[in-house]
C-alpha cells in the first residue's frame, strides 16, 4: 500500500515552511542549518501533532465517533492540538490530564479552556503516586468515560497521548517528502534532521520517511527530552518501524542501525529546564527572531548546538531542524517563572 492510499483528513496548512538559520550557522561555525517551521502548521496554534491527527480523525470517521478522549498532561500539545482539530470536525472533546488541577490556567491548560473542551478530567495527583500509577489511573478512567459514553449511545474515539505510532510514522514520512522537494528547489538536499523525542512516533516517521526519499542518506537524529533510557527509545522506534513496514509493504525494512537517539540533553526529567535550553532558546531568538518552546524544541535545539561542537556534522552537511511547535509552553506559570531570572 503507497502512503497517498491511506485515509486522512486535512487539517493542517502543508506544506510548512523551511528556513535557512544562517545567522545561528554562522554563530555556530558548523553546517548549513535549516528550520522546518511545523509550529506554523495552521490550526490551534500548530504542532507537530497534526500531521498524526490528520490520520486519527480519518480513522475516528470511519468509525463513526461522535465525541473524542484524549489524554496527556495539563501543559500537553496534543491535547491542545486534539481539541482544536475536534473543534474543527465539529466534535465535542473530553480531556483526562495526568496531574493535580493548578490554581489558574496558563499556557496550553489556558488554551485547552479558551477551545472549550466538553470536560476535563485531572487524575493520579492525590498521594503523588508514581508516573506508571498515574498513568494506570488515566487509562482506567478513559475506559470509565467510554462506557458512560456508551449508554448514552454515543460514540467515543479514543486517542493516546502523542496518537497512535502507525499515524506519526505516517504524518512524519510525508514530512520528509516535502524537506526533499523544498531543498530540491534550493538547489541541495538534506544529510540529517533532528527533532526531539517524547511520545517517539515523529522520530519514526522521520526515518522512514528518509527511508523512503532519501535512500536513507539523511540520517535522523532524535534528541530525547524524557527519562527513558535511549536504548529503549532506540527499540521502542525500531519496533514501530517493522510495524509501518508491515502495514505499507515496504521490502527491505527499514533497518534498525539508521535509529539514532541522543539522551545527554534531558537533564533533571522531562519539562524541567536546563541552562542548555536556557541558552539555546534565546541564542535562536536572538540571532533568527524564531521562538521555541522550553520541554521539547529548546532541548532539541540545545542538542543540535553540541552536536555541532562536537564534530558531529561537517561544514559541508545540510542540517534540517524540526520546529515541533509548543510555544504556548513558554508561557506556564512553572516556565515563566524559569525564564524570567534570565531576563532581567
Amino acid at each position: 500500500m503507497q502512503i497517498g492510499e491511506v485515509d486522512r483528513i486535512r487539517l493542517g496548512t502543508f506544506p510548512t515552511p523551511i528556513q535557512e538559520l544562517d545567522h545561528l550557522a554562522e554563530r555556530l561555525g558548523g553546517p548549513r542549518v535549516f528550520i522546518k517551521r511545523d509550529d506554523m502548521t495552521g490550526l490551534g496554534l500548530g504542532g507537530n501533532k497534526l500531521r498524526k491527527l490528520e490520520y486519527a480523525f480519518a480513522e475516528a470517521r470511519t468509525l463513526g465517533a461522535t465525541t473524542i478522549l484524549t489524554l496527556g498532561g495539563p501543559q500537553s500539545n496534543h491535547v491542545r492540538l486534539t481539541t482544536a482539530a475536534a473543534n474543527r470536525l465539529g466534535l465535542p472533546t473530553i480531556l483526562v490530564l495526568r496531574g493535580e488541577e493548578p490554581p489558574r490556567a496558563s499556557g496550553n491548560l489556558l488554551i485547552d479552556r479558551i477551545l472549550g473542551a466538553a470536560e476535563i478530567h485531572f487524575v493520579g495527583a492525590e498521594g503523588f503516586p508514581s508516573k506508571t500509577e498515574v498513568d494506570r489511573i488515566a487509562d482506567d478512567k478513559v475506559e470509565e468515560i467510554v462506557e458512560r459514553l456508551k449508554a448514552q449511545g454515543e460514540t467515543p474515539y479514543v486517542i493516546p497521548n502523542g496518537c497512535k505510532a502507525m499515524h506519526g510514522a505516517l504524518g512524519y514520512a510525508g514530512c520528509v517528502l516535502e524537506i526533499v522537494t523544498q531543498l530540491h528547489a534550493l538547489g541541495t538536499a538534506p544529510t540529517a534532521i533532528l527533532c526531539a523525542v517524547g511520545t517517539s512516533s515523529t522520530q519514526t516517521g522521520l526515518v522512514l520517511g528518509s527511508h523512503l526519499y532519501t535512500h536513507g542518506a539523511a540520517q535522523v537524529h532524535g534528541i530525547s527530552v524524557v527519562a527513558t533510557p535511549p536504548d529503549e527509545l532506540e527499540s521502542r522506534i525500531a519496533d514501530q518501524l517493522d510495524d509501518a513496514c508491515r502495514v505499507l509493504a515496504i521490502h527491505p525494512p527499514v533497518p534498525h542501525d539508521a535509529v539514532r537517539v541522543h539522551g545527554d540533553y534531558v537533564g533533571d526529567g522531562y519539562g524541567l529546564p536546563t541552562d542548555a535550553m536556557h541558552d539555546a532558546v534565546l541564542l535562536t531568538a536572538h540571532t533568527e527572531g524564531i521562538v521555541l518552546d522550553p520541554v521539547y524544541t529548546g532541548k532539541a535545539m540545545s542538542g543540535l548546538i553540541d552536536l555541532v561542537r562536537l564534530g558531529t556534522f561537517t561544514p559541508d552537511d545540510v542540517v534540517v531542524f524540526l520546529h515541533t511547535g509548543g510555544a504556548a509552553g513558554l508561557f506556564a506559570d512553572a516556565q515563566v517563572d524559569a525564564f524570567l531570572p534570565a531576563l532581567t
